[in-house]
C-alpha cells in the first residue's frame, strides 16, 4: 500500500517491490501519478503466489476504506 504527498492511497500487487516502488515514483506509473510528487510505502505483505496476492488486493480495494483496509493488509 502506497500513499502520496497528496494523502490519497494506492494498492497493488507485484512480484518485483522494490522495482515497482521505483518505478511508481519515477511517475512511470498512471495510476500513482495521481498521488503527488512524494510517495510512500506504507505496508507489505508477502505471499506464496502472485495469485494470492492479487486476491488479497482486490478484497482490499473493495473495502473502499484506506485505513482498515491498510489495518487488514497488518494482519497475518
Amino acid at each position: 500500500m502506497l500513499r502520496g504527498s497528496n494523502g490519497r492511497h494506492y494498492i497493488g500487487s507485484t512480484i518485483r517491490l522494490e522495482e515497482r516502488l521505483v518505478q511508481h515514483r519515477r511517475g512511470h506509473t498512471y495510476s500513482t501519478r495521481r498521488l503527488g510528487t512524494v510517495i510512500e510505502l506504507l505496508a507489505s505483505r508477502c505471499f506464496e503466489t502472485i495469485e494470492e496476492a492479487r486476491k488479497v488486493e482486490r478484497q482490499l480495494k473493495a473495502k473502499k476504506n484506506p485505513g482498515l483496509a491498510l489495518f487488514q493488509l497488518q494482519q497475518p
